[in-house]
């Protein structure tokens, strides 16, 4: 094997890359006052596989609700596409003792032709098949596919063609197909304080600019998440002027804690968890930026959120200390970018969209507020054109989605009722659901991109490297990503004086696990027990390995 040194372009040419010592430990700073918040800082609650020939190609393969488990809101019904393939894995299938080999190969073969068209792969090899059971004297074929996003308004197509690609074999006389959803997790629970282990996205709606409408889009995106079947969440991280219980109207209108696990148990309204400090019973906060970091870090993290498929965070305005604390403490799946017409509002805006880029949170959809309105047969453009276009060519997001002026929009926040509830067959509920399969869609492509950018090939003993957002996939050797670490344990902090030396680490050494961290790193445990952070920008700029035999199992 050799080794090249090469530098490829990092995905993101429109910005400057953070400085890594600077990112690690702020992030790791941040982590440390996450985790060890002081003592007097506190709030008051209440207590209390391949493709054969013939091929179903669905609009889009999803995942869909538990029955048991999720309870669609009777306000809405929708009929989209929306995406499911996250880790491809092997189907698991058992079948009963009648059954005989032939019969499930039959029966795997059949579902196999439906293909998940953003991944173009099937449902069998992304291991959607479970508890395959098969009586052939009776003809009788029974199976459950469980899905990963549970947020899927055509799990009743999938269910049919599931049914009739079964029941064309031609000794099947009856199927049974049940639908299932995977528990909520995510991707690096590892690396998270307890209250977030069991949040699978979290949605970032921001546009570091106040009054464009971001709060309007969170709550709305949220309930059109729960609509579809999610289990959602919504966090008001605006302290200074909290929206939430201005814009929804639940029943207890107070956090409550619990005395024992010194846990805040958050509030509902039409089955939406909500958590703001409007709720706390302290109004609109009058304190100093580092206080209001710790308060925002205690209600998001000690707050027992349950399984989410979906945590929408309504960001404050700016790109100061809070939300850098939001954005390197809490691993943020994605970003939603709220703007209006105006130049100025650009100009806020991308400051925003740069600082997400930064620290590696995609930013999957633009939404411009206030664009325009009908009347006398007309459409009118009150603030000018173009802002949200700008933000999607200049830096590449890959959707867009406009909000006209509606006298109805605005009451709906007001009256404590979201739109989306109170119209859900109108125009603007019609485009909060388009955002919602947007969202559904870019999350489950990031969610499979994250768990694979970085794994081990044990068979050529080298560490394969995709780094989100591109093409490009390199193999580096272990030992190289071992010496190339550069925290304080292995450089000098001052002198940049190399601690670690070249024979400190054996040629032979092997990664026992290695997790995803966030968006823009993993974490590699070594054997004598060091966990390394390595950032993709670093990964991507260590020697590569060139020339690999490409070994099978029984070689290595």
């Amino acid at each position: 094997m050799r080794l090249t040194n090469t530098l490829p372009s990092h995905p993101f040419t429109h910005c400057n890359s953070l400085s890594l010592s600077l990112s690690l430990s702020l992030s790791l700073s941040l982590k440390m006052q996450l985790l060890h918040a002081p003592s007097s800082l506190h709030l008051s609650f209440n207590n209390s596989r391949p493709q054969s020939e013939k091929s179903f190609l669905l609009s889009s393969v999803c995942c869909s609700s538990h029955p048991q488990r999720h309870h669609k809101p009777t306000w809405i019904s929708y009929k989209r596409s929306v995406l499911s393939s996250i880790t491809p894995k092997s189907a698991s299938a058992s079948t009963s003792a009648i059954s005989s080999g032939t019969a499930e190969a039959d029966v795997l073969k059949a579902l196999s032709q439906i293909i998940d068209p953003d991944f173009g792969t099937d449902i069998v090899s992304c291991g959607f098949v479970k508890d395959l059971q098969i009586n052939e004297a009776l003809g009788e074929v029974s199976f459950r596919l469980e899905l990963t996003t549970p947020a899927c308004p055509i799990k009743d197509m999938f269910e049919q063609k599931a049914n009739e690609v079964v029941a064309m074999l031609p000794w099947v006389k009856n199927v049974n197909v049940t639908m299932s959803a995977q528990p909520a997790r995510p991707v690096f629970a590892g690396q998270l304080p307890a209250g977030l282990q069991t949040i699978s996205n979290i949605i970032a709606v921001s546009s570091c600019k106040g009054g464009v409408g971001k709060s309007t889009v969170a709550v709305n995106l949220a309930y059109t998440l729960a609509g579809m079947g999610a289990r959602v969440g919504i966090f008001d991280a605006d302290v200074y002027g909290p929206s939430l219980p201005t814009m929804v109207s639940p029943e207890n209108r107070l956090l409550e804690m619990n005395p024992e696990k010194r846990s805040i148990i958050p509030t509902e309204y039409l089955g939406v968890k909500l958590v703001s400090f409007g709720f706390a019973g302290q109004g609109r906060a009058i304190m100093r930026g580092p206080m209001v970091s710790g308060v925002i870090n205690q209600l998001l993290t000690t707050t027992e959120w349950g399984e989410l498929d979906y945590l929408v965070i309504d960001m404050p305005p700016g790109t100061g200390d809070i939300q850098l604390t939001l954005c390197q403490v809490v691993p943020l799946t994605a970003a939603v970018i709220v703007t209006t017409p105006q130049k100025l509002a650009f100009i806020d805006v991308a400051k925003g969209v740069r600082m997400f880029s930064k620290l590696k949170v995609p930013c999957v959809a633009v939404v411009e507020n206030m664009c325009h309105f009908d009347a006398d047969g007309k459409r009118y453009y009150p603030f000018g054109r173009g802002s949200g276009s700008q933000v999607v060519q200049q830096f590449g997001i890959p959707h867009l989605f406009d909000l006209p002026i509606r006298p109805t929009l605005s009451a709906s926040g007001d009256s404590g009722m979201p739109e989306v509830v109170a119209d859900p067959l109108g125009e603007i509920a019609q485009t909060f659901q388009n955002l919602g399969v947007c969202v559904v869609q870019q999350c489950a492509k990031i969610r499979q991109q994250v768990s694979t950018a970085v794994t081990y090939d044990k068979f050529i003993k080298a560490i394969r490297v995709k780094v989100p957002d591109s093409e490009e996939e390199f193999l580096l050797h272990p030992a190289t990503v071992r010496r190339n670490d550069r925290s304080a344990q292995s450089v000098d902090e001052w002198t940049g004086e190399q601690k670690l030396q070249y024979a400190d680490v054996p040629e032979d050494i092997e990664p026992e696990e290695i997790r995803p961290m966030g968006n823009y790193a993993v974490s590699i445990t070594w054997p004598d027990g060091f966990s390394q952070i390595a950032p993709y920008d670093q990964l991507q700029t260590i020697e590569r390995l060139v020339d690999v035999p490409q070994l099978t199992p029984a070689q290595a």
